[in-house]
């Protein structure tokens, strides 16, 4: 066959050496996680080759990021078939709907300067959208968080909207004059609209004076020196353009590029392996929550909101791993961003992107600090499938955890307070660490009945676990005993000080 594949590891994030620096990620107790990541690199590279040829892509680039660097990039045939132009990590390719991040980032951005508010009216800023007629006469009105999180009402818009990519301006107003077909009254459904994000890339412009374009490229991609990222692909260099192809009767055929317009801000963005792993770095970093220096585009805390199960769109209780194993997930829209949660209780964060010639898909877990990329040059490349065999292979075969959330004082503090009055409650209801409900809902008999019994059976305690906290002012520990294990659950008030409200003993083991 005609392709070739390569790699290169490790490789880190050019020009993204502050936010390298800067950013530590919350704990992870596993001291040789990284090299346990690592070791995955060349079955990962494996799946990925596979996984193009067996699809007729034309190419393939991807990438791995691990705790904010680009640790791997591989890449297999060519981004032009008549030149044979290999493809690699620095090659530009059309990323259709993952562009879609990059403008709610953007409206985020003007939300936080305080210059929109995300449930203003959108008729606020494109008045030709007052007149819209809505399924019925009690509905609400489309703001600017509908937009966001697919739920204006809109009919879901692939393949069309793909199509309306190099419109202007003023068709996207002339649209909005002659009226809008509905599916849903807004607020009312999550229904997938490109023309929602073409109508957020107009919002942008009204509210900054600079077209959509300038003003991510301006406030989010400069800053992250993300300097081979387009909009028009007339402006990419030839030898780093990737052309897009379908695969019809056995062989490829070459797809016409489509300028940039209006909707480019749902899916015009041309850019690179190297380039979009700064991207997902910023997404990556804004975990855990911490105070110091803000040093990205935008606020931490907007990019964890950005990456929030606004609106839930699917259940599936058949979704199943990449062994066959079966695992539910339920999955739900953010701001320009997927959010979906499987039966491990894993958070993945991305966004897919197709269009004809093209298709690619960006998956993070920010709680293990790991994220992957792909970018294929075949019309609605299924790249995601790619990206979860790949991750259900790195954390089966790595074994890795995610982050530990570090226990508050006052969690501690309770912690060894209860410890002092196990098993046998001496004097429990004179120690002031019980919030008001407390001693209604629990009694001092019953409580040391229990915890008596449990003792018992355990043996004697050889040793106490840390507590694992659940939040800040919820957790559990283990005390380990010659014959069993007990588990002490415990829940605080939002008091200050804060009280034990909630108690639970358990002879797990």
């Amino acid at each position: 066959m005609l392709h070739k594949f390569t790699f290169t590891a490790p490789l880190s994030v050019c020009g993204f050496a502050l936010i390298a620096q800067t950013y530590k990620p919350a704990v992870f107790t596993d001291a040789k996680r990284l090299e346990k990541i690592e070791a995955t690199f060349p079955i990962i590279d494996q799946i990925y080759k596979d996984y193009a040829e067996k699809n007729h892509f034309p190419g393939l680039v991807y990438g791995i990021v691990i705790d904010g660097k680009l640790r791997r990039t591989g890449s297999f045939g060519y981004t032009n078939l008549d030149t044979k132009t290999a493809a690699r990590a620095s090659s530009d390719f059309r990323i259709a709907s993952m562009t879609k991040s990059f403008t709610a980032m953007a409206i985020l951005k003007l939300r936080d300067e305080g210059k929109l508010k995300l449930d203003d009216p959108a008729s606020k800023y494109i008045p030709e959208m007052k007149g819209l007629k809505y399924l019925t006469s009690d509905a609400s009105e489309i703001t600017i968080r509908n937009l966001l999180t697919h739920s204006a009402g809109f009919p879901e818009d692939n393949p069309w909207g793909d199509r309306q990519l190099a419109d202007s301006d003023q068709q996207l107003l002339d649209l909005y004059k002659k009226g809008i077909s509905f599916s849903n009254n807004p607020g009312l459904g999550y229904e997938y609209s490109n023309l929602a994000f073409a109508t957020l890339g107009y919002i942008i412009k009204k509210v900054s004076g600079k077209t959509y374009e300038q003003y991510i490229s301006d406030n989010i991609l400069k800053p992250l020196g993300m300097v081979h990222t387009y909009w028009e692909y007339t402006k990419v260099p030839a030898a780093q353009l990737a052309h897009g192809y379908r695969w019809l009767d056995n062989k490829w055929v070459e797809q016409p590029l489509l300028h940039d317009g209006s909707y480019g801000a749902m899916g015009g963005m041309i850019t690179t392996i190297e380039d979009f792993s700064k991207y997902m770095a910023i997404h990556l970093g804004a975990w855990p929550p911490r105070g110091g220096a803000e040093i990205y585009p935008v606020k931490r805390s907007s990019i964890r909101e950005m990456q929030y199960p606004w609106d839930v769109s699917f259940l599936s209780p058949n979704a199943t791993l990449s062994n066959n194993q079966i695992c539910p997930t339920v999955s739900a829209y953010g701001y320009g961003l997927g959010w979906m949660k499987d039966c491990e209780n894993r958070v993945y964060i991305g966004h897919s992107g197709g269009l004809p010639g093209f298709g690619s898909q960006w998956r993070i877990l920010p709680e293990y600090g790991i994220g992957v990329v792909a970018f294929a040059n075949l019309t609605y490349a299924n790249a995601g499938a790619a990206n979860k065999i790949v991750l259900d292979t790195l954390l089966a075969l790595a074994g890795i955890k995610p982050r530990v959330l570090p226990a508050s004082a006052i969690l501690n503090q309770r912690k060894n307070e209860l410890i002092k009055l196990l098993p046998n409650w001496e004097n429990a209801k004179s120690t002031p660490i019980f919030a008001d409900n407390f001693w209604l809902d629990y009694f001092p008999e019953k409580l040391k009945t229990d915890a008596v019994a449990a003792f018992s059976k355990a043996g004697k305690i050889v040793s106490v676990d840390d507590l694992v906290a659940e939040n800040q002012l919820r957790g559990y520990f283990l005390m380990h005993g010659e014959n069993s294990t007990i588990k002490i659950a415990f829940t605080l008030t939002p008091e200050m000080p804060a009280m034990i409200q909630y108690y639970h003993l358990d002879l797990i083991k």
